[in-house]
């Protein structure tokens, strides 16, 4: 970790005490910052304030007192806090700079840091790209950090210089960027997404173009050149461009051609051997390929990891088979794209376990793939009435209501035909009724272990 200066006696308040509010508290009181948490809600377990308050560190919950402001020279935000925050609004009124976690981190790491971003694929990419990375002479250390669930202060804190992170970066953590700086940075798609957060549809878009903002054309930018949107807005980057197309757009990068995927006219391994399923895992795979390539990792190292990846938890993740039904947790798939990509990578008749988060977004962009290889609905949460009209549109004729995505396991089965798939993959975040995406993709697994369990006695 790098011994800098910048923060010794600085005054300083971290919004949200979470793993990454946490950890960033901790860093900043070891570079000798005056460190104040706030959070609005009162723990019920009390372990981590004490931990921190015996460190030192101030600790104020239960509310945002805006007096937390006076003196207060930085704050350092959850991602997920949004910017009409009062506490935030009036810091940034009083030109507080407001910063989040990973920022922190790049200022005091010794090892580089590769940057993921994107609408859909970051954590399948993110962890392609690390596995992709070890066994790398290189690199003594590969970590992975960032959205993908490891605060990327605390690796920052760990990693040696001839080590790297790969740092899975969402438009939250990136909307408050000034200085950090990968040298690789990967955009695997822009669709539309927490325009509730954002304001506007282009608000959303520069922050997620914030990842290569301080790119200079001795970096890349890893681009999906088949989705419009990532390669009109990749025109304002200064970074070397390096495009990846599964659609034939272009060769000039890693690219798919009969069923091979390429990085620039170098064959590395067939679609068909690529163990994780679905046209938008060969996507994350061609991205992954460029990371490795640019920064001279083997064909050997790259192929074996494609052959054996199965899957990254809540993402398109097999969990069993139990009476010729395949069970399946995408819960992950947070919005429209990634439902319908998710859909897309089975030949088999699905039964669709979907719902959650009212952002006021229209699901008729469902309406084809529901048609094409939903055979049964179960939906829940606040879009409920929404996709069951819709699903009434694209002719499905069994669709149920269920409490949550649990509760909506027995009757997803009672809906199944042996040889279905049955799939969570909700469309929408999981903040109606669970506190993240990990939380009501294990609520499901327990579901499906306990309907096991009762039907096999």
């Amino acid at each position: 970790m790098k011994a800098i200066k910048d923060y010794k006696n600085k005054n300083v308040l971290v919004l949200g005490l979470g793993t990454s509010g946490s950890n960033a508290a901790m860093l900043l009181h070891k570079l000798e910052a005056n460190v104040t948490v706030n959070d609005k809600k009162v723990p019920t377990d009390l372990s981590l304030v004490n931990k921190l308050t015996q460190q030192g560190i101030k600790v104020v919950t239960g509310s945002h007192p805006l007096e937390l402001l006076e003196n207060c020279q930085l704050m350092v935000k959850n991602p997920g806090i949004p910017y009409s925050n009062p506490l935030v609004k009036k810091a940034l009124a009083q030109q507080i700079p407001v910063i989040t976690e990973p920022e922190l981190a790049y200022e005091v790491s010794d090892a580089p840091l590769l940057g993921v971003t994107g609408t859909n694929g970051k954590t399948t990419t993110t962890t392609l790209i690390s596995l992709m990375l070890k066994k790398f002479s290189r690199f003594q250390k590969v970590y992975s950090a960032g959205n993908i669930g490891t605060s990327v202060s605390m690796v920052a804190q760990e990693a040696k210089k001839n080590d790297v992170i790969v740092t899975e970066l969402s438009s939250f953590q990136l909307n408050s960027i000034t200085k950090f700086h990968p040298h690789i940075a990967v955009l695997t798609n822009i669709y539309e997404a927490h325009t509730d957060f954002h304001g506007t549809h282009e608000k959303y878009i520069q922050a997620k173009l914030n990842i290569t903002k301080n790119q200079t054309p001795a970096d890349y930018f890893i681009v999906n050149w088949d989705n419009e949107e990532a390669r009109q807005a990749s025109s304002v980057s200064k970074a070397t461009i390096v495009p990846f197309s599964a659609a034939g757009t272009t060769q000039a990068g890693s690219y798919l051609h009969k069923g091979q995927l390429y990085y620039k006219n170098e064959k590395i391994i067939s679609a068909a051997e690529i163990k994780i399923p679905g046209e938008h895992n060969v996507e994350n795979a061609l991205a992954a390929i460029a990371v490795a390539k640019l920064l001279g990792q083997s064909n050997e190292h790259i192929v074996e990891v494609l052959k054996t990846f199965s899957g990254v938890k809540h993402r398109t993740q097999y969990l069993t088979s139990f009476k010729n039904r395949l069970f399946y947790n995408d819960s992950k798939a947070t919005n429209i794209e990634a439902t319908e990509k998710a859909l897309a990578s089975f030949e088999k008749p699905v039964v669709l376990l979907a719902g959650g988060l009212d952002r006021g977004l229209s699901f008729e962009p469902l309406i084809e793939p529901l048609k094409k290889h939903v055979h049964a609905l179960v939906v829940f949460g606040e879009t409920a009435q929404q996709l069951a009209a819709v699903g009434k549109k694209a002719g499905i004729e069994q669709i149920a209501f269920a409490k949550d995505a649990a509760v909506a396991v027995p009757q997803a089965f009672k809906l199944s035909e042996p040889g279905d798939v049955i799939l969570l993959s909700p469309a929408c975040a999981s903040w109606d009724q669970w506190p993240t995406f990990e939380v009501r993709g294990d609520k499901y697994i327990e579901a499906v272990e306990k309907l096991i369990k009762q039907m096999e006695v």
